[in-house]
């Protein structure tokens, strides 16, 4: 689910840490650094992100994430499976 929350954000375009943070944070989901970055690091590791360096003018440079052409797939294959489970689930509960 994480996952899917961490692509979603980077549809948008490419994002550092801190910001997906803030964003997930905004969506009530509160993500520590500890469990964010083993998970951007695999994600860039399986080529779905890929990741640059910016300076940054306040303070060290910054690593900004985004999404790779499979990433993108990934996503959508997230995204249906998503639906197909929110279908089921609001079937269910009615």
């Amino acid at each position: 689910m994480l996952e899917f929350c961490i692509m979603l954000i980077l549809q948008h375009g490419p994002a550092y840490a801190s910001e997906i943070i803030e964003r997930l944070k905004q969506a009530h989901l509160i993500v520590v650094e500890g469990t964010l970055y083993p998970l951007l690091t695999r994600l860039k590791n399986d080529g779905l992100l890929t990741y640059q360096w910016q300076e940054s003018t306040a303070g060290p440079p910054r690593k900004y994430y985004a999404m790779t052409p499979l990433g993108e797939q990934f996503l959508q294959q997230l995204s249906a499976s998503w639906q197909e489970l929110s279908s089921t689930v609001n079937h269910l509960s009615n």
